[in-house]
């Protein structure tokens, strides 16, 4: 079995793990963004919808914050079952004979 050829699966599956986990920050952080606008609309500016607006916001925020949990969940269960298949190779072709 070529050892490199498993090493570099191994290391780009780690890479993807890695990407996974930022995009699932990256969500956390749009979502808490969403959630400061929120509050801050609801307490600092002062006309007739800023509660609504505010509230919105907040919804908005936990909106993102399921949606990011949902990609990461099945993002991170793709990457587990592909992890079986890391140096599993099976040549057929050198097996066969074109004798037939």
């Amino acid at each position: 079995m070529n050892k490199d050829l498993i090493l570099r699966e191994e290391l780009a599956w780690e890479r993807t793990r890695l990407a996974i986990q930022r995009t699932t920050l990256s969500y956390l952080r749009t979502a808490m963004y969403f959630a400061v606008a929120g509050i801050s609309v609801k307490h600092a500016l002062a006309f007739s919808f800023n509660d609504l607006i505010g509230w919105i916001f907040i919804g908005v925020s936990f909106i993102v914050l399921i949606i990011g949990f949902i990609t990461h969940t099945r993002a991170s269960k793709k990457l587990r079952e592909s992890k079986k298949h890391i140096g599993n190779y099976v040549l057929d072709y050198l097996g066969s004979t074109d004798d037939e």
